[in-house]
């Protein structure tokens, strides 16, 4: 089931990329109420069922590492520019400017694809987090897509957005195929998740927060699209009550 999660993220994200290029005037209100969706899920997802995973294998430890993921993330955002919470500013179309964020965002997806690949103690764990970081990669590859196409940038820009497309289905396949290979690999994978956690914690909070908002206004679009967002990570629930 795993390989089919994987690809339908892969499908998904380039899915993403490609509608800046097949729709030319996408309204910017659009991206904003997507964002603050799929913000509001993937907190949700993580508070709802990676935090307790994490809690489960490592105890009150786990916290310390979805404190460390949370600044790494942080430390990440400097190379990205926010580019994964949706921002895009003027100079980041610069061509300069645009290797590191790529190299940043690259790094950012491979981290989000690694718990795809890891074995948890609930069955609905795995397909809830599926959704929570493929509902994150549209708007995320829809924004890098903007970003390549309105740049001076000679690279093959479709090619990057291909390639962008397969980071988090490789990295989930390599945590996968290595951590059911070796049992260090799969002990090292309980310590990467909540490192990743702290990851998500950042950007989805950093989303639901600035997110088309002036001075941290909510309009009523975006609160009906923040409570959508939690309303579907809470119907991931019944996958658990599912599978028991």
């Amino acid at each position: 089931m795993i390989w089919l999660y994987l690809l339908f993220l892969f499908t998904l994200t380039l899915i993403g990329g490609c509608i800046p290029i097949f729709f030319k005037q996408i309204k910017e209100a659009s991206i904003t109420l997507l964002l603050a969706f799929s913000g509001a899920f993937l907190f949700g997802i993580t508070a709802l069922h990676l935090m307790p995973e994490s809690f489960h294998e490592l105890g009150e430890k786990a916290g310390i590492y979805i404190l460390f993921g949370f600044f790494v993330q942080l430390l990440l955002q400097r190379l990205s520019h926010g580019v994964e919470h949706g921002h895009i500013h003027e100079h980041d179309t610069h061509a300069h400017s645009l290797t590191p964020i790529i190299i940043g965002l690259c790094i950012h997806a491979f981290m989000e694809g690694i718990p795809l690949g890891f074995n948890y103690q609930s069955e609905s764990t795995a397909p809830s987090i599926f959704l929570g970081v493929a509902a994150h990669k549209i708007p995320e590859a829809i924004t890098l897509s903007i970003l390549l196409l309105t740049s001076p940038m000679k690279a093959n820009k479709y090619l990057l957005i291909l390639l962008f497309a397969f980071v988090s289905p490789i990295s989930g396949i390599l945590a996968m195929v290595y951590g059911q290979k070796f049992a260090f690999v799969s002990h090292l994978l309980v310590y990467i998740i909540p490192v990743v956690i702290g990851s998500f914690l950042h950007i989805s909070t950093t989303i639901l927060y600035e997110s088309g908002t002036k001075h941290h206004q909510l309009s009523r679009q975006k609160v009906i699209a923040v409570i959508l967002g939690l309303g579907f990570a809470f119907a991931t629930l019944l996958l658990h009550e599912h599978a028991v």
